[in-house]
């Protein structure tokens, strides 16, 4: 079975995987880095040159990939749920947790990173999260098997919220 993050980007995805894969000895596979290794460049490159749409064929062929392994930590892309065949895939072999933050801690935390291309293009920061987060909130809540709140925990604290639900 594989322990499967989602959520908005600056959720604490990619913090919770690494601590939890130093608490139970998992491998983590980032499906946005294993992205980037496949096309051969950075997110922004391929979305720049080629557009979201092949983004997501190649995060699909991705997750495909990872959702048949076993015993791994996925630390998912936030757009993952985009796609209900992603969902699928990374539901058969494994337990979704949906790391959830308001608006306002995923803009302190995202606010400086520049390897997080718009989604939209054509909005401020603030108004593409409130925006993009309304449209995906149905499609987390559905794909989930669990939810956790990440604002006011630690990312040990989130840890432990896993591993108590998986009596690990």
């Amino acid at each position: 079975m594989n322990i499967v993050l989602i959520g908005y980007r600056g959720t604490g995805k990619s913090a919770v995987a690494r601590v939890l894969a130093g608490r139970t000895g998992r491998e983590v596979v980032s499906t946005d880095a294993r992205i980037v290794e496949v096309a051969g460049r950075s997110i922004p490159e391929i979305v720049d040159k080629h557009g979201w749409e092949y983004f997501r064929n190649i995060e699909s062929r991705v997750v495909d990939e990872v959702g048949a392994r076993d015993g791994i930590i996925v630390d998912s892309g936030g757009g993952v749920v985009i796609r209900d065949r992603n969902t699928d895939a990374l539901r058969k072999n494994g337990k979704l947790f949906w790391l959830v933050a308001s608006v306002d801690t995923i803009v302190k935390r995202i606010g400086t990173d520049d390897q997080r291309p718009s989604l939209t293009g054509d909005k401020s920061f603030v108004e593409e999260i409130e925006d993009v987060l309304a449209q995906r909130l149905p499609l987390y809540r559905a794909a989930a098997h669990y939810s956790i709140e990440t604002d006011t925990k630690t990312v040990e604290a989130v840890v432990q919220n896993i591993m108590s639900i998986l009596k690990i």
